[in-house]
């Protein structure tokens, strides 16, 4: 029920991922009153997979983490997670307010052995290749012992889902200088250096969009302020291309003709393409699609979060922090 469409978007993200996915059942939680107009798209080869979970209340996308947690145990995306916790349901997908996803899901499923907080994955993407980022909210201030364990969780991702041997951590910092940093980011590269993890190093921000590591390491505070000024950057780019190719008819000529390479580009970039961010940490599959989502970016994070469940992440992720234990 959330994000800016609600079931106007989910439904349809729902029946084209059955169609992707031919072993896959989905449960759709929410208000059946305003779902039931969506509802009779889905075919009749399809509608033995789908299940319909009335829930009679709604986290807003502007109420308070808090709140939701207190006052919201019949809201869909309670339901939702209560869905995973009973084992229901292998991962929950919600395109819902954030802040209150992490809250109740932390509540409910908890996190696994080690991991105090969760962290927020997404993908990047990036000139050679694209690129796992995290933390990007969930937490404002994290230790160097969190960031440690942040950088596992990737490493994990990074190895199940895009299948990166090996994968090429390093630490978003202000330098590649080992003299750079605070206290923190300079002690989480001494953890990261003394481990099995193939850490490279201090990435800048100009890395991030790189492609040169599969995962980078920062704090929810840096990664949220990163990931939204690269946002306001590429919407800017956009909008300063457009007008200029609007600027006269032989401009417009030019982009006729540039129109395949623009797509291309387009495409290459397109977030969309990169939607579904993975709340790695806890004892079950979560997945935060952007509230702005459409059909196919919706349907972008229920294929993230199949990748999830058919790789076992929680369990990997799980065990690569008790031998790291056991290695300390």
């Amino acid at each position: 029920m959330g994000g800016d469409h609600g079931p106007s978007v989910v439904v349809p993200a729902a029946i084209a991922a059955l169609t992707r996915h031919p072993d896959l059942h989905l449960v759709l939680v929410g208000d059946q009153g305003r779902m039931q107009s969506h509802l009779a798209a889905i075919p009749n080869s399809h509608q033995a997979r789908v299940r319909i979970l009335h829930a009679p209340q709604t986290v807003e996308m502007d109420e308070k983490p808090s709140n939701a947690l207190r006052s919201k145990r019949d809201s869909s995306m309670r339901y939702a997670i209560d869905q995973v916790k009973n084992g229901a349901v292998a991962a929950c997908v919600s395109a819902g307010n954030t802040g209150a996803l992490m809250a109740i899901a932390r509540f409910v499923l908890k996190t696994l052995p080690g991991i105090d907080r969760p962290a927020i994955c997404a993908m990047l993407p990036g000139v050679l290749q694209s690129t796992r980022l995290l933390d990007l909210g969930a937490n404002i201030e994290s230790s160097s012992e969190e960031l440690f364990r942040f950088a596992v969780m990737g490493s994990i991702l990074a190895n199940a889902i895009d299948h990166k041997d090996n994968p090429r951590v390093a630490l978003l910092n202000i330098g590649e200088e080992e003299i750079k940093g605070n206290d923190t980011v300079k002690q989480t590269a001494t953890l990261l250096a003394q481990s099995s993890l193939n850490y490279c190093g201090f990435a800048e921000g100009t890395d991030m969009f790189a492609g040169t590591f599969d995962v980078i390491v920062c704090d929810g505070f840096v990664g949220n302020v990163a990931i939204k000024a690269s946002e306001g950057v590429a919407s800017m780019l956009m909008q300063f291309a457009k007008g200029e190719f609007e600027k006269n008819p032989w401009r417009k000529l030019t982009a006729w003709l540039a129109a395949p390479a623009l797509r291309s580009v387009r495409n290459r970039a397109d977030p969309r393409r990169y939607n579904g961010a993975s709340l790695v940490g806890l004892k079950g599959i979560v997945i935060k699609s952007h509230g702005s989502a459409d059909v196919l970016a919706f349907g972008r994070a229920i294929d993230e979060a199949v990748s999830q469940v058919n790789q076992a992440v929680p369990d990997r992720i799980s065990s690569a922090l008790d031998r790291l234990f056991l290695q300390s």
